[in-house]
């Protein structure tokens, strides 16, 4: 048997962080994503610098913000019907078309000149729907693409190249828009598109680990309030998945409001400016991403533990980071924060993916969205509002101790349901 120097042996270990990118179909969603994902970065930050030029209003910026957010919230169990009802590959192809047109759209309105506040409203609402339907069709066709053996490997992937965007997209696109302008931005953004939608087009459905219902077919010939009771009736009655969709979403809900917080962190706590908010925003890009790395590396199966675990440890370093006035310190702790956040989400967010039948899986993927990413907006008016209450460190200290009073209650709650996912783990494996 041919023996490995120590030297190859690490390199060997290294690249199992790549273990899904191994499978065509998904090798090509991820590549264009990547690309995607970069340009929607850009757009959000040049968005934002087009509203604060129209209006010089922090109102409106918010405004611009709770419109594009709003039909996730309202609309996204709604997409995962459909995305249990339609091949998921058409609805993505459909969904990153429409958002590319979205894009061209506001390019053309940018270079002609033509662009008022009210296109910003129509444009950001008309994206909020487009991702209502595009993020649970998405989340539910990585198992499609990886099947359950390699999915931890490739959430957490999808998660590394989501969160490096988050890092590098709103510095790129700060650069772009100080040497060109803000309208080759947004064309830049319609551009990174093509990417993913050629990668889409490219997909061999045959090679899918979970073949996708036909837009025709009579099992899903239901209406779409019978579809959306039966994904809500599957929910309610697994205790496992309803562990998982309740307590990770309330712990969202309360301990994940950085957009709102830090900035005051930055300049009422530790009394500096916008480097030290950039400093520190930054470092919770980087705690998350060597998260979704070492997730992407281990690629095992998590448990309730593991997720409960790692948000005890959040809402303790949460604690801790509201109390801080060291920089230093508060960097380090920001920096663990997102290592721990983004280690709880990506593992609930596997379990959820590996224990649901295909036939609901968008249908689940459509309430995971609703909790965890639709209740944020709501966690930003709390906060916002219990900061200018109290200042900062209290509606930070408030929201962490929320967070250990839901996980102390998860780990009472959390025998049965861990009971109850062995079983499906175990006839999933049957």
């Amino acid at each position: 048997m041919k023996k490995h120097s120590p030297l190859e042996r690490p390199k060997k270990d290294w690249l199992r962080v790549f273990t899904a990118l191994r499978q065509r179909n998904f090798r090509l969603f991820w590549s264009g994503q990547m690309i995607s994902l970069l340009g929607t970065m850009m757009q959000s930050i040049g968005q934002s610098w087009l509203v604060l030029k129209l209006t010089h209003s922090a109102l409106q910026l918010g405004l611009v913000g709770a419109l594009q957010a709003l039909p996730i919230l309202l609309f996204s169990i709604f997409g995962g019907v459909f995305a249990d009802r339609w091949p998921k590959r058409r609805i993505l192809l459909l969904t990153q078309t429409a958002a590319m047109i979205q894009a061209l759209l506001l390019w053309t309105l940018i270079a002609t000149g033509t662009l008022q506040l009210w296109h910003l409203y129509v444009l950001a609402l008309l994206l909020g729907f487009t991702n209502s339907l595009g993020h649970p069709a998405s989340r539910a066709f990585v198992v499609a693409m990886v099947g359950r053996e390699d999915l931890p490997n490739a959430v957490a992937l999808n998660s590394s190249i989501s969160t490096l965007a988050r890092i590098v997209g709103p510095a790129l696109g700060g650069v772009i828009i100080g040497a060109s302008g803000v309208t080759m931005l947004f064309l830049l953004n319609a551009l990174s598109f093509i990417p993913v939608i050629i990668a889409l087009a490219l997909i061999k459905s045959h090679e899918l680990h979970i073949q996708l219902p036909q837009s025709g077919s009579v099992g899903v010939r239901q209406h779409t309030w019978q579809s959306l009771r039966e994904g809500v009736d599957y929910v309610w009655q697994t205790p496992a998945v309803l562990f998982m969709i309740f307590v990770v979403g309330l712990v969202l809900l309360f301990g994940s409001n950085f957009n709102v917080l830090l900035p005051l962190f930055a300049t009422d706590v530790l009394h500096a400016g916008a480097t030290v908010f950039g400093l520190l925003s930054a470092a919770i890009g980087l705690g998350a991403l060597l998260s979704a790395l070492l997730l992407a590396w281990s690629n095992q199966q998590p448990t309730l533990r593991h997720v409960l675990t790692a948000m005890l440890v959040f809402g303790i370093l949460e604690v801790f980071f509201a109390i801080s006035h060291s920089y230093l310190l508060s960097l380090v702790l920001i920096a663990s924060i997102g290592f721990a956040e983004e280690t709880f989400a990506m593992q609930s967010m596997t379990i959820l993916q590996t224990v649901t039948p295909s036939h609901l899986s968008g249908r689940v993927m459509s309430m995971q969205v609703l909790f965890f990413d639709g209740s944020l907006p709501l966690g930003y008016l709390l906060m916002g509002w219990l900061s200018g209450l109290y200042g900062a460190p209290i509606a930070m200290l408030s929201g962490a101790l929320l967070s250990l009073l839901i996980v102390g209650s998860g780990w009472i709650q959390h025998f049965l349901a861990r009971d109850a996912l062995q079983l499906m783990r175990t006839d999933e494996v049957q």
